[in-house]
Formats: C-alpha cells, structure tokens, sequence
C-alpha cells in the first residue's frame, strides 16, 4: 500500500531529522586530519537523501494529477458560445437588461475564474514545486546549523591525541592496539610483560599455580594476579570502594570488569614494576610501595578517554624500532 501525500511527508521529516543526528555526530567526532573527508561525505548524505525526496515526491505528483479532459480544465478552457445567426434578420428590437446580462456572461465564460493558484500571465502555480523548493531550503539551513554547532565543538579527541603522540615521539613509543572488550588494561599489562621478559604468572607462585597458569589466557592470569594482590591487602583498597569488598573482587578475577586505578596500583606491586601511563595532557606514574627507582622495570600504557566510541580504554606502548 502506497504512502499518502501526509505520510510521505511525515517519513521525510523523521529521516530528515535522523540523517541530522548522523550529520552532527560525524562533524563532533572528526578530527582537524579527517574533517574534510567527514564534511564530504555529509554533503553527499545530504545530497542522497534530498534527491530520494524529490524523487518520490515527483512520483506520487505524477500519479495524482488530472486527466487533461478532466472537468476542471473543461471549466477553465471553456469556449465562447456561439454568436448569433447573422443571416437571419430579426424585427425584434432587443431589450437593454437582456443584452447587458447576455454581455457578462460571455465576459465570465470568456475570462477565468478568479483562483489563489492563478499567477501574473496566467500560469497556474505549481504547489508541489513550491513544497520541494522549501525543503531543499530547510534541508540546507539545518545542514548549516549542524556544521556551525559542530565547529564551536571542542575536538577533545584531536586535543588527546595530540598530546599522546607528543609522548609517544619523546620516549621513542610505538602503539599496540589491544582489542577493546573490557579486559585492555590486563590485555595490555600482559602484552607489556611479556615485552619485557617479565612472566604472567609473577614471581613466588607455586609449582602448580604456574602450571594452571600457562594453560589460562594471558590477560586471565593477570586478571587473576591483581584480584589476589588486591584480596591480600583489602585494607588499602576496601575503602576506596562503594560496594561489597568480595563481590568486587570476584568481578575483577572471573568477568569483563574493566580494570582502573586500584589494579593498576595491584598490578605495579605485584609485578614490582612500574607502569606508566600516558594520558590526555599528563602521563601518571603508578610505582610499587617500597622499592628503590633503579631496581624495577617500566611498563608503559596509553589511556584514552575520547578516542574509542565504547568508552574508555587502554593500548599497550612498546619501544620503537630504528
């Protein structure tokens, strides 16, 4: 079943208003290196769905329009009537109101009914056309509003990712991507562990604590490692929290809890390492309690908070290569 005129035009308005949202968050979320690119393709969005508009609209104008015999353009076209006989001579003398009333009905028959459709020369207005230019000139203003908001927009992912790569240049840094599905931060301790020789399992396991360790997923055991780190110290950590002391430990040890700033510090003293991250305009140093700077290794982290569409989220930085 075909759309009506109204529910056409309903339809539009929403993907109209949808493609708007898409619009704006393309141009929030672009960077100074890909804005160009982001307008473009917006443009061409906006561009795509104005001529489906105007498409449809032309079809269904093309579907519902009179049938050239149809009475209306009888009515407007239709022809004078015929003048009298002139070779039949008539005695009558004709009477003046008669003759008067003849003469404005041949003037109204002749002339066109007055019509608010009518314009200077007699062209009849042409709605539809009208409707799909006011569109064409909403459509534009609202494309203009969204790119106006969008440049008055801080680009904090531009900003971040500036600062980082600054970092990354002045100690000689390489990215690692690390799969973003809540386990980062321990994927990407792992991933700095085993860069630096540093295994999983830690120093001081048991013979078979280690074996179950080797057969576990790497960023497991260090889940494992921090969760128990953290469970022999809860009275360091405990009053950080808001929630019960075990059921937070246990989120740590077996689900997809993202890891922060308390198993980042477990994580440091149960390694005796230090891990340094680098962050939007700073790099935090997390160090072990009780150990001289010479005597440890360093791990370093990238911390993003406006880079991933999912949140926030942690990359392992291993050393360049010449």
């Amino acid at each position: 079943m075909e759309d009506t005129l109204e529910q056409m035009q309903a339809r539009h308005r929403k993907e109209q208003k949808e493609l708007q949202s898409r619009v704006t968050n393309k141009k929030k979320n672009a960077t100074k290196k890909t804005r160009k690119g982001v307008n473009e393709e917006c443009a061409e969005l906006e561009r795509q769905l104005k001529a489906r508009h105007e498409e449809e609209l032309q079809r269904f104008t093309a579907g519902s329009e009179p049938e050239p015999d149809s009475k209306e353009n009888s009515d407007i076209a239709a022809p004078p009537p015929p003048p009298p006989p002139q070779d039949e001579p008539s005695d009558a003398t004709p009477d003046p109101a008669t003759s008067a009333l003849a003469s404005q009905l041949a003037e109204a028959t002749l002339s066109p009914p007055p019509d608010d459709q009518s314009q200077p020369g007699g062209k009849k207005r042409n709605r539809q056309k009208e409707r799909l230019a006011r569109r064409a000139a909403e459509q534009e203003a609202a494309a203009a509003a969204a790119e106006t908001e969008a440049a008055g927009m801080i680009d904090h992912r531009g900003i971040e990712k500036a600062h980082m790569l600054k970092e990354f240049k002045a100690h000689s840094l390489r990215e690692k991507d690390i799969e973003p599905d809540g386990h980062c931060l321990f994927s990407a301790v792992a991933d700095q562990l085993a860069a630096n020789g540093i295994p999983v399992a830690g120093e001081g396991e048991g013979e078979g604590q280690g074996q179950e360790a080797k057969a576990m997923m790497p960023y497991k055991v260090v889940r494992r490692t921090a969760a128990e780190y953290m469970q022999r110290h809860a009275d360091e950590f405990a009053g950080f929290l808001e929630e019960p002391w075990e059921s937070y430990v246990a989120k740590i040890r077996d689900t997809a809890e993202w890891g922060g700033q308390l198993e980042l510090s477990a994580l440091a003293n149960a390694y005796g390492v230090e891990i340094r991250v680098v962050q939007d305009r700073r790099t935090e140093v997390v160090a072990p309690q009780g150990e001289e700077d010479g005597e440890r290794k360093t791990l370093w982290l990238a911390y993003y908070r406006h880079g991933y569409g999912l949140g926030e989220h942690y990359n392992s930085l291993r050393k360049a290569t010449a």
